[in-house]
């Protein structure tokens, strides 16, 4: 399967909640295929997107947990998800936004979603692992008041990297 380049005037970016099929298998190919050109990550990375997330789909909880989906001519162009991991804490995971989608403030409008979601939920926390070298990530969660509260060095997905918790508090 190969990406479509995505021309930016061709309609604007909406988002959508709930899955659709073929939504599963499209954002695991993403998350695979995107991760693997731009940070060398390897075959592994799928399966840690894909069992999580199909996880996500077969749960029975929707009102504490929630997937946005961002579309631009019917196709994905990126995604956020919230988790629930206690009563009182969430997991933001699977932010991903198209490199042809890039640079409009969607990663920005995908978070500030799954955090509001978060704060109307009830939830005290919410927190996400990332690597070291999304700086563009890294830098988007500083601005949303995240701060980092670990950090592990391992050999993962093929590559000696560092993972890093991020954790917002909103009491």
């Amino acid at each position: 399967m190969k990406m479509k380049h995505l021309d930016r005037s061709q309609q604007r970016i909406k988002i959508r909640h709930g899955l659709k099929p073929g939504d599963l298998g499209y954002i695991t190919y993403l998350h695979g295929i995107l991760y693997a050109r731009e940070y060398g990550f390897d075959a592994t990375f799928e399966p840690y997107v894909a069992m999580p997330l199909g996880e996500f789909a077969l749960a029975s909880e929707k009102n504490t947990q929630r997937i946005w989906i961002a579309e631009m001519a019917q196709e994905i162009v990126g995604s956020v998800a919230i988790v629930r991991h206690s009563d009182k804490v969430a997991q933001l995971r699977w932010l991903l936004v198209h490199p042809g989608s890039r640079g409009q403030g969607l990663g920005k409008r995908l978070v500030r979603e799954a955090v509001g979601f978060c704060k109307d939920s009830g939830y005290q926390r919410v927190f996400l692992w990332t690597v070291s070298d999304l700086k563009a990530a890294t830098h988007l969660y500083d601005s949303f008041g995240f701060r980092k509260t670990e950090e592990k060095f391992h050999k993962v997905w093929g590559l000696m990297l560092t993972e890093e918790r991020y954790e917002l508090n909103f009491r």
